[in-house]
């Protein structure tokens, strides 16, 4: 018996527009830099003019590329809310893969821009098992306090009863075909600003490591310490960390060359130390565990892998042999393949944009017993 399983960040999925940019320069697309307006309301009226002009090639690509993983249940980030994702469902994927995401569960999470993860799931699986929800749970409102995780890396940014997830990490307990598998869905706090000599990323480190340190917890709290290896769990999800990249040497018109390093610390060193989950993309070539690209000009770019299904010790050694996919048709194309992975793009793909996300699907079939 298998099941085929994704993670994929679709990149604000909303059905809201946002007008702060006509205030805030920082938050002001980039087109409309090019325009003298003096007026709000005409703001608004380009602003929705924009969004919905570029907003149907983007969904046909996020539904193309979802369509291509061909998963029995797909974990979504960036999602505004149930309508939004109701509306995708019905106008766009509907008419890639036919009626097969009966299920929807979303619960509002943390983030200040309302975007939440989600998860779809067929009623059976392509083999025909069926796919039931037998419980689920948020864990949006645990504190720092409750767990115990409040430091003074935590304290520069955060209170002690500040919330740890900065979206959710939503707990689903599933039987497939009747066996056991329990499913943690999280979108870790995003790599911010430099702040006090240390990058965006090492700034924002501890709060994911917080994030990843409850994940766990929740975990060893539900299965018990010292039995968690045994269980069958996958932690999917964007993580906004990585514990390798690729970096990308060369400017546009020249040779690229790749160079992969390994980073000194990552958030998720939680989830890899003593074994307690496997990050399945390693099983990939170094240079091929990418699923997102990188790049602020020609001098600061690199390949890294920022989307992960985590196996537990059970599931990964069920699957020893299996291979997850990465599906980067979807990405835009200034986008720099290294050698031998250049895929055909989807059509109406732009050079950064429309695109299907700036994030890839990542797939893999799971045998379960």
């Amino acid at each position: 018996m298998s099941l085929r399983l994704a993670t994929f960040n679709v990149e604000n999925l909303l059905t809201r527009f946002d007008f702060t940019g006509y205030r805030n320069q920082l938050r002001q697309d980039r087109v409309i830099k090019l325009f003298e307006v003096n007026n709000e309301g005409v703001y608004q009226q380009l602003e929705q003019a924009r969004v919905i002009a570029s907003t149907d090639d983007t969904r046909q690509m996020t539904a193309l590329a979802i369509a291509d993983a061909d998963a029995d249940i797909l974990c979504l980030q960036e999602i505004d809310n149930m309508a939004a994702l109701q509306a995708f469902e019905y106008g766009y994927l509907y008419r890639m893969v036919g009626n097969g995401y009966r299920q929807k569960y979303l619960v509002e999470g943390n983030d200040s821009r309302g975007i939440d993860v989600a998860v779809l799931m067929r009623e059976e699986t392509r083999d025909g098992q069926k796919i039931e929800l037998k419980d689920i749970k948020s864990h949006a409102m645990v504190t720092y306090r409750d767990f115990d995780l409040f430091d003074d890396d935590i304290a520069k940014t955060n209170r002690l009863d500040d919330k740890i997830f900065k979206r959710d990490c939503l707990e689903l307990d599933l039987r497939i075909g009747g066996v056991p598998m329990t499913l943690y869905v999280v979108h870790f706090k995003s790599m911010g600003n430099p702040r006090e000599g240390l990058d965006g990323r090492q700034s924002t480190l501890p709060i994911r490591r917080a994030e990843a340190r409850a994940v766990r917890r929740i975990i060893e709290d539900r299965f018990g310490a010292g039995h968690t290896a045994k269980k069958n769990f996958v932690i999917c999800g964007d993580m906004n960390d990585y514990q390798e990249r690729v970096d990308v040497i060369g400017r546009r018109g020249t040779t690229y060359r790749f160079e992969h390093q390994d980073e000194a610390e990552s958030a998720l060193d939680v989830f890899s130390q003593d074994g307690f989950a496997e990050n399945v993309v390693r099983r990939r070539e170094p240079l091929d565990r990418w699923t997102l690209y990188h790049a602020r000009g020609p001098e600061e770019q690199w390949l890294c892998q920022l989307d992960y299904l985590w196996l537990s010790p059970a599931l990964a050694a069920t699957n020893a042999t299996r291979i997850p996919e990465i599906i980067r048709h979807g990405q835009p194309y200034r986008t720099i393949f290294p050698p031998g992975q250049e895929v055909e793009r989807y059509p109406r793909t732009g050079w950064d944009r429309p695109k299907a996300s700036d994030h890839c699907p990542v797939v893999m079939t799971l045998d379960l017993l």
